[in-house]
């Protein structure tokens, strides 16, 4: 669950996948010095300690001097109190690819969970970030599935708890690369409060105090907006039925643009 109806003092970080040197380059020139200290989760990966080795390697050569991976599995409790001490040491704890299914079974009901939600909420400063699955997760709710046509069938996506680090959102990844714009309007459908971003790769936003988006990169991030919606039939279909909704609105968003998450209004359009 969310902390509190507050806006949280931290920043969140999401990239929809591919390649991420721009982006660790970004979240070292985020952090306050050197050694500032990182924290890399890539539990979600199917070698979580070749992924997280790499990760570790690419940041120091960014010159970031101290990066930890924490080894979280069936075998290693996330609250072990070595990782404990390694998140509450953390400036910027980030979430690699794969598969977002990983991450809330080793984090859900835990304390690291917990701590994290809570300096997310309480400490300017602290930095959140994923690519990938690991940008999927970071809201309230995270897309599991779907593809194709059978993403505008009921029955034919799958939506989760993620995080809870940031409500009425949902974030969907390699969005244009795998043509997911049906799945995230399905999503929005079943959670009509949502805003849904959907993320190029090698794009993605910046979202600090829980409002104040910021897109960067190379491509362009979707803004899909059903707070204006009319005729869901979700409600009233059976299973592999087709899905129908009007009055969606729709932006397209490139690096430098903004969007105020509260007003869902974009900032600078031009």
């Amino acid at each position: 669950m969310l902390q509190s109806s507050a806006l949280p003092l931290g920043t969140l970080v999401a990239l929809g996948g591919g390649d991420d040197d721009a982006l660790l380059a970004l979240l070292c020139d985020m952090l306050p010095g050197p050694d500032s200290s990182v924290v890399i989760l890539a539990m979600a990966a199917s070698d979580a300690t070749v992924t997280g080795t790499r990760y570790a390697r690419a940041m120091h050569e960014l010159g970031c001097t101290n990066v930890h991976p924490i080894k979280i599995d069936e075998r290693h409790s996330a609250d072990k109190p070595a990782s404990l001490r390694r998140l509450r040491e953390a400036e910027l704890v980030f979430f690699t690819g794969g598969d977002q299914e990983m991450i809330t079974q080793f984090l859900h009901g835990t304390e690291f969970l917990q701590q994290l939600q809570h300096r997310y909420h309480t400490e300017a400063g602290f930095v959140v970030a994923g690519t990938s699955a690991g940008a999927s997760v970071l809201p309230e709710h995270m897309l599991v599935s779907g593809y194709g046509w059978r993403a505008l069938r009921k029955g034919g996506i799958r939506t989760d708890h993620g995080l809870s680090l940031v409500a009425n959102l949902l974030i969907d990844q390699h969005f244009v690369e795998r043509g997911r714009f049906g799945r995230l309007a399905h999503a929005l459908l079943a959670h009509p409060m949502c805003l849904g971003l959907g993320l190029a790769e090698e794009t993605g936003v910046i979202i600090r105090n829980g409002h104040e988006v910021e897109v960067f990169g190379d491509g362009v991030v979707m803004v899909v907006d059903g707070s204006h919606m009319h005729g869901n039939n979700l409600g009233r279909i059976g299973r592999g039925e087709p899905v129908a909704a009007r009055d969606f609105r729709v932006h397209l968003l490139v690096s430098g643009q903004r969007l105020n998450l509260q007003t869902r209004q974009v900032i600078n359009a031009e």
